[in-house]
């Protein structure tokens, strides 16, 4: 059981209740990764910058979900993987991709597993990549612009895997019908 508080609009420290309502307006609910994370709100602005700059990268949404879901479940995070199949049913991810990402099996296209392969790699070798490994990425599509971005995801990621692990996170009402266990 947690002993993490899940803060709300009364209970959050005053740096954090504009973060809070941030996360209403955005989610139309405070998340329970947010209210865990007020606690700290450096946490929770540095997340929710690093999880905007994200959405605008230069990523399509498909692989946004590809590098976030691959790291969630590398993580084994309980939280992050429900919270973004949902999260990909709202921008219109297929769920032959959400279900491939979540079950570790083939994805649909050979650059969509590129892009799992490397972000794999990345979180795995901790960024100490062998040439090859960087030079298959590009023959896939990819750029060094890229490369950086899926950096800034894992930024993001750890910060919010890290914090569900140590303060096991309840999952949302709005993501429990996305439960899931690392197979």
């Amino acid at each position: 059981m947690s002993t993490f508080k899940l803060h709300d609009q009364n209970t959050a420290p005053e740096a954090s209740k504009p973060l809070l309502e941030n996360s209403q307006k955005a989610f139309g609910m405070v998340p329970g990764l947010h209210a865990v994370m007020a606690e700290s709100p450096g946490l929770l602005e540095g997340y929710q910058v690093l999880h905007n700059l994200f959405l605008n990268s230069s990523f399509t949404a498909e692989e946004q979900t590809v590098v976030w879901q691959s790291i969630n479940v590398e993580h084994n995070c309980h939280y992050c993987v429900p919270a973004h199949t949902g999260i990909a049913k709202a921008m219109k991810v297929s769920d032959e991709i959400s279900n491939a990402l979540r079950d570790e099996t083939p994805l649909p296209t050979p650059k969509l597993e590129a892009l799992r392969d490397f972000t794999l790699a990345m979180v795995r070798q901790r960024g100490e990549l062998q040439t090859s490994q960087i030079e298959d990425f590009y023959a896939a599509g990819f750029s060094q612009q890229n490369v950086l971005e899926v950096i800034l995801a894992l930024s993001q990621k750890v910060m919010s895997n890290y914090t569900n692990h140590v303060a096991q996170t309840p999952i949302d009402a709005a993501f429990k019908s996305f439960a899931w266990e690392k197979k």
